[in-house]
């Protein structure tokens, strides 16, 4: 078992609660991410490390891949999507606002940054999945050593959070590092977002 498998091997140790649902207990979830990382350690370049928040119930709790949906998959021409899209499973697709607003930004720009979460499970109000809540500070807490675990594997050059969990996860992880702070895009934050960006690539 390789570094990757066994880091995917640990987030599946992670079991269902009332308020947290492992997308990565489903097989077919934890192959995308594999294939993804495997994807993302070949890529030659600067290498910049983006931290999010937590998967979405229409983007990466389907696909196992963060920043990402079903739709974007499908749509978006952009050398990293379309190198895995013959490699993906998913139950369903789903179109999701943020995976599509980051994934046109990066068609654009040509750039292939690596994506991970501050909490890699999906979080919801008790009772209902087909909803997403802000990981608490316990949550992010708990993240902070699959970050750990997602730097020591990929030694990238440069790291920034896309909101405010990313940074706060990023920071914990990772003390003595300069972690950049980036607008989430929903909410009517795209232009920040794309602002962010811009500095940090």
């Amino acid at each position: 078992m390789n570094s990757i498998e066994k880091f995917i091997d640990e987030l599946t140790k992670q079991k269902n609660t009332t308020t947290v649902s492992n997308p990565y207990l489903e097989g077919g979830v934890a192959e995308n991410l594999l294939n993804y990382l495997k994807y993302m350690m070949v890529i030659k370049g600067k290498r910049i490390l983006l931290v999010g928040e937590a998967p979405g119930y229409k983007g990466c709790k389907i696909t196992g891949i963060p920043f990402t949906s079903g739709r974007v998959f499908e749509r978006v021409n952009h050398p990293v999507l379309q190198a895995l899209k013959d490699k993906i499973s998913l139950s369903k697709v789903e179109a999701e606002n943020t995976a599509t607003i980051v994934w046109n930004y990066l068609s654009y720009k040509g750039v292939s940054p690596l994506f991970w979460n501050s909490y890699p499970f999906h979080p919801y109000p008790e009772g209902q999945e087909d909803k997403n809540r802000p990981p608490n500070p316990e949550e992010i807490e708990e993240g902070v050593k699959y970050l750990e675990a997602i730097y020591n594997l990929f030694k990238p050059d440069v790291i920034a959070g896309i909101g405010h969990s990313g940074v706060k996860c990023a920071e914990r992880a990772l003390p003595n590092i300069e972690i950049a702070y980036i607008r989430h895009p929903s909410f009517g934050g795209k232009t920040d977002f794309i602002k962010g960006m811009d500095k940090i690539i």
